[in-house]
């Protein structure tokens, strides 16, 4: 397969962390990001490791909080009022999911908003719906930049998103159809409870795919010239594969990128993006250019 039709997530990623490194230097500031784990959930020890080891290299002062699944509510959020009140810290991460004795929304309401760079306190949601400026959610915010970057011209495109996800499908949605610069897109959600979704992807000149179903998008669903974002990381069981799975997303990929004008890949694709969107989003914290 070609490479002209791949939108390479770790390409841009490396020019996003590229910049994010000559702003430091010209800032001479050190942001602060403060990762809190709650349990044992290997994909999120994972996660937080990538974002340890992120900040690290950026030379961020970073702090992380281990802490065991059957912690009470009332001293996670201490915590989080501890790193509310610390000037050393400009951003707050809580990994998801949270174990189920914990109120999600709770927690995430308890995060000082003007800290909030994974974008998911009702403060940010809100600006973000009204258009005004906020904190975007790191993958939503992350996808929005891979269509910038491959030049993809979103105004009054026909943009079907699969999923409506409070981390993917709602922002990214929202990000896409505000009267602004990068966006002004036709957005129609689609969901487990929509009829006929290819009546809407055939249509579509943009698909962002976060259903959560493995390879769910087949090339019959999509029109010539398409744009497609996989957002999906799902497992399914391969025997020919060394770890007796194999990593895939919402999209059939062999299927459709035959069809599509530019396609991401899974692995490599949106994944990549998250990441330098929260050590960016931590970076304009520092800087007070969301909040003064």
């Amino acid at each position: 397969m070609s490479s002209d039709k791949i939108i390479d997530g770790k390409l841009i990623s490396s020019h996003i962390i590229e910049e994010v490194k000559a702003e430091l230097k010209t800032s001479g500031i050190q942001p602060g990001l403060a990762l809190i784990l709650v349990g044992n959930n290997p994909a999120s020890e994972i996660y937080v490791k990538m974002k340890e080891k992120k900040c690290a290299e950026l030379g961020y002062y970073s702090v992380t909080d281990k802490l065991p699944e059957v912690i009470p509510e009332s001293a996670l959020l201490s915590l989080i009022h501890k790193y509310n009140n610390d000037s050393r810290i400009h951003g707050i991460l809580i990994q998801l999911p949270l174990p189920k004795h914990i109120n999600e929304m709770n927690i995430l309401e308890a995060v000082d908003y003007k800290k909030d760079v994974d974008g998911f306190h009702p403060v940010n949601a809100g600006r973000l719906m009204i258009g005004e400026k906020c904190f975007l959610p790191c993958t939503p915010a992350g996808i929005q930049e891979l269509l910038i970057r491959y030049n993809v011209n979103i105004a009054g495109k026909n943009t079907v998103v699969l999923g409506r996800s409070n981390i993917v499908g709602k922002p990214i949605a929202n990000i896409l159809m505000q009267k602004s610069k990068h966006a002004n897109a036709t957005v129609t959600v689609c969901h487990s409870a929509t009829e006929n979704i290819s009546e809407y992807t055939s249509r579509a000149d943009i698909i962002i795919a976060a259903i959560g179903k493995p390879e769910f998008l087949f090339g019959n669903m999509v029109k010539e010239g398409v744009v497609i974002i996989d957002v999906g990381i799902n497992r399914v069981e391969d025997s020919s594969a060394k770890k007796g799975y194999r990593v895939v997303g919402d999209v059939n990929y062999e299927e459709c990128y035959p069809k599509a004008s530019l396609i991401t890949p899974v692995p490599g694709g949106v994944g990549p993006m998250t990441i330098a969107m929260l050590v960016k989003n931590t970076l304009d914290s520092a800087l007070k250019k969301i909040y003064k």
